[in-house]
């Protein structure tokens, strides 16, 4: 096997591509995250808020232990 001297110059940008293109994908999935964080966020704001009315406060001792025996 021979290696010819042409050849070691494009080591170096072989890396470089390598390097700029996984800073793509880091900074496209950051952009990702920050869309997905800003749709949850809209989703939770969506929701109704509580009222505390009668359909919040347990019944007796109805709502105040859980069965976890299974």
């Amino acid at each position: 096997m021979t290696m010819s001297i042409g050849s070691v110059g494009t080591v170096p940008a072989a890396l470089a591509s390598a390097r700029t293109g996984d800073a793509v994908a880091v900074s496209v999935l950051k952009k990702s995250l920050d869309v997905q964080e800003q749709a949850a966020l809209q989703l939770l704001q969506a929701l109704p808020q509580p009222t505390g009315g009668a359909a919040a406060q347990p019944v007796g001792a109805l709502g105040n232990t859980v069965n976890v025996f299974a």
